[in-house]
């Protein structure tokens, strides 16, 4: 029988079992557990719960456990499961059921997939996508609302930019807009946090950041089976690309409701770690609760996710000195500093991870300047708190994670991205201190990697492939750009796993493979450890498993 067949066979026996005296042996080629105790071994044994019993050779466990069911996964190499510590859960559902942008090279692609898209809409309803980016134009300069007129006279369109940073309205979104806000876009008010571009004084379709809410306020929401369906659809992508957790940044109320009622059905394939949305309704309930943990074990909130400046794609992203190619522009705060202090402090006080996304250099100084003043001389306490993205940092900024104890979660695939463009952005100085990985990590900071999906991809091997190569999948620029930061292939899957689980503060449960933790792993035809870096983003995955069970399997 072939090595896949009767890896199919046992796996779906293995999902099978439900009793908790019952125990399952999986022998492979190697297990990397990336216990520094016990880094390498051939088997591993589980109970019926999940949680993992023991790992050693393949003789020890199958002589210990002689009569446990067996999963051989013979010429494969099991991984720790991996760790998406930045993703968006409902915003890549309702990306991979709306317009796809993504990839467009020109405006005129861009309206003929929205022509394609529209064709199953009904008449009058909202034409909703994402994805579009500027800079991959032959002109790179915001597009307007006349771009979509032509084809899109009355049906209103909104559209995301790539960053979720800015978005692209034709005139019967802006006119719904102004009527929803009682109010002409016309002039030149500004909203808070945000910006609406203008020429001649009249809105040109592009709304960044804070300004984004005029459109979005008057946009139908979703009906509960669309949502349900948006949920689902992202959880299945999660897991087929060898995700067995994601930290959701941005969970509303609403939406942690959602999900419990899928845990409660037993409908969670992976774990979710969610963050609150800012300080609303999900931060006070864990305020007057505590943190929320789900019996189940595979959703929990504890954490709170806030923003201080935009991004600099869409040139939102709050510097220190002017745009090199945008001189006057120094980008957005979308949280004042005193309301983000404010919120800083209320998390703390209710004892709340704290997690901000900071792109520039002056949105991350203060950032930490904040976390400094808020945590005062507890600066040294386990706080876990966090830097989502921490993209451009000043020199002497640099160090400062390391000595406050703040995490820097970044997205390796946001350099190889932004490259093509970003040194226009920032001149040839400011640079060395952008996406600077493996110098944060040099300062002694701890390093947790994810994806930011829907801005990227949810696959973890595109981010393997990017921190350790810095180039795109052409294998450009050759030797990487800025190479000086690339990371290890060690580095790199930590990031997906031992220190995305700290971050998470979950190292006790997942992030490694050893004996009293849960059985959460992937199972690759290729082993990353000693594959080319070229080779990376091509693993095949076999199958992924949480708690001891296959929640995705290779057709």
């Amino acid at each position: 029988m072939r090595r896949g067949l009767l890896l199919m066979v046992c796996c779906s026996v293995c999902a099978l079992a439900s009793a908790a005296d019952t125990v399952t042996v999986l022998t492979a080629e190697r297990i990397h557990t990336l216990d520094p105790a016990q880094p390498l071994v051939q088997a591993m044994a589980w109970d019926g719960e999940g949680k993992l019993l023991a790992l050693g050779s393949r003789e020890q466990l199958l002589g210990r456990f002689a009569d446990a069911r067996r999963v051989e996964a013979n010429g494969s190499t099991v991984i720790p499961g991996l760790i998406d510590a930045h993703g968006h859960i409902m915003g890549l559902g309702y990306a991979l059921t709306r317009a796809d942008l993504t990839g467009t090279a020109s405006k005129q692609q861009i309206v003929q997939r929205l022509r394609d898209y529209a064709a199953q809409l009904a008449p009058g309803a909202w034409l909703l996508g994402g994805g579009w980016d500027q800079n991959d134009w032959a002109q790179k300069s915001f597009p307007d609302a006349a771009d979509l007129d032509a084809a899109f006279p009355d049906r209103p369109v909104w559209l995301e930019r790539v960053d979720g940073h800015a978005g692209w309205a034709n005139s019967a979104a802006l006119r719904a807009a102004e009527a929803g806000a009682g109010k002409s876009l016309a002039g030149d008010w500004q909203p808070d946090g945000g910006r609406i571009e203008r020429i001649d004084g009249q809105p040109s379709g592009v709304l960044i950041d804070g300004a984004m809410a005029l459109v979005n306020a008057v946009v139908p929401a979703p009906t509960a089976a669309q949502r349900e369906q948006a949920l689902t659809t992202a959880l299945q992508a999660a897991v087929s690309n060898g995700l067995t957790g994601v930290h959701d940044m941005g969970v509303s109320r609403e939406d942690l409701a959602l999900m419990k009622q899928l845990a409660d059905q037993g409908r969670l394939p992976l774990r979710i770690d969610a963050y609150a949305d800012g300080d609303h309704a999900a931060l006070d309930d864990l305020c007057h609760n505590g943190p929320y943990r789900h019996p189940g074990g595979r959703l929990q909130m504890d954490g709170v996710k806030l923003y201080i400046d935009g991004a600099l794609g869409s040139r939102g992203a709050a510097l220190l000195q002017d745009y090199s190619d945008d001189h006057g522009n120094r980008g957005l705060l979308v949280t004042d500093p005193q309301t983000y202090a404010a919120d800083v402090a209320k998390a703390r006080a209710c004892g709340v991870q704290v997690a901000t996304h900071a792109i520039g250099d002056r949105g991350n100084r203060i950032v930490l300047d904040t976390y400094q003043k808020v945590l005062g001389t507890h600066a040294g306490d386990d706080h876990r708190w966090r830097i989502e993205h921490a993209q451009v940092l000043a020199p002497e900024d640099l160090p400062r994670l390391a000595r406050l104890g703040v995490i820097a979660s970044m997205q390796p695939t946001h350099a190889t991205s932004d490259m093509p463009w970003a040194q226009d952005r920032l001149g040839p100085e400011r640079i060395h201190g952008a996406y600077a990985w493996q110098a944060l990590l040099d300062s002694g900071a701890r390093l947790a990697l994810g994806s930011d999906f829907p801005v990227e991809s949810p696959d973890p091997r595109l981010g393997l492939y990017a921190a350790v190569t810095r180039q795109d999948r052409d294998g450009q620029p050759p030797g990487g750009w800025l190479p000086e930061q690339r990371l290890s292939i060690a580095q790199a899957l930590a990031g997906f796993t031992r220190d995305a689980a700290f971050a998470g503060g979950d190292e006790d449960v997942v992030g490694t493979l050893v004996a009293g933790k849960r059985a959460d792993f992937v199972i690759l035809r290729q082993d990353p450890l000693t594959l080319e870096p070229a080779q990376l983003d091509a693993m095949d995955i076999e199958s992924t498993w949480v708690d001891g069970a296959a929640v995705y399997q290779r057709k």
